[in-house]
């Protein structure tokens, strides 16, 4: 049987970043609302990107497929 191509998960490659040494990040969790309880420090580190597990890592990358290689910027030289 012939191998089927995976489909490109436009939900990971909206939430998550990649870095310019390939690594992966991602927004954390808990910010969204019920923010007056939070610590202003609590509130800080959590409004700051993380990176990926390098297991969960592996399956994300095979899920963004060429997007990956596109995200990345071009440096233009003058």
């Amino acid at each position: 049987m012939a191998k089927t191509k995976l489909k490109i998960r436009r939900l990971v490659t909206n939430r998550i970043r990649v870095t310019k040494n390939g690594k992966l990040l991602r927004r954390q969790a808990f910010k969204r609302h019920l923010n007056a309880s939070k610590s202003k420090n609590r509130l800080r580190r959590l409004s700051k990107n993380v990176a990926v597990k390098e297991v969960l890592a592996k399956k994300l990358r095979k899920y963004m497929g060429k997007t990956l290689k596109t995200n990345k910027k071009k440096v233009v030289k003058k």
